[in-house]
């Protein structure tokens, strides 16, 4: 991938690559560009409250740990929950020399992904999405968020 100045702060845009039979998919090169502008791993495991495939930072993983010890006693079934649902299937994808990387048949039958995946931008993550599934999700979520009106605190600005 030819290097260019251009810097990456977030995961942006929605991108549709096709798997092949061994599971390989390419990550969108914008994507692989910020992790590897934030010299960083990809980390990935099940949602566990939607069909789709989590995708965090190494970093973000820590953070995500941490919070957890942070929010739960020691030892609690609470934590144990919830580290089991987030790291006991969590792995890291290194990318092989076309920017690949091969996605656990656990992980995508759990999107249900056969010879497609949507990589979905969400700011600070990305998910990936079996393209029709997440294109019945986006429109519901469009329409409810257009009836709610939804407005950010401060329009999104450092006011």
């Amino acid at each position: 991938m030819p290097k260019t100045d251009r810097k990456y702060s977030l995961f942006l845009d929605t991108t549709l690559n096709k798997v092949d039979a061994k599971g390989r998919v390419s990550i969108p090169a914008d994507f692989r560009a910020l992790l590897e502008q934030k010299e960083t791993q990809l980390t990935a495991f099940r949602s566990f409250n939607q069909p789709c495939i989590e995708c965090r930072t190494s970093e973000m993983m820590e953070k995500m740990a941490n919070d957890i010890e942070s929010s739960f006693d020691a030892f609690s079934d609470e934590q144990d929950d919830l580290t089991d649902l987030i790291f006991a299937d969590a792995k890291e994808f290194p990318f092989d020399s076309t920017g690949r990387i091969v996605l656990t048949e656990k992980l995508l039958k759990h999107a249900g992904i056969t010879d497609k995946a949507l990589f979905v931008g969400k700011g600070k993550t990305f998910q990936i999405w079996n393209p029709d599934t997440y294109e019945e999700l986006a429109a519901k979520r469009r329409e409810q968020a257009l009836a709610k009106h939804f407005k950010l605190k401060n329009g999104g600005s450092d006011d």
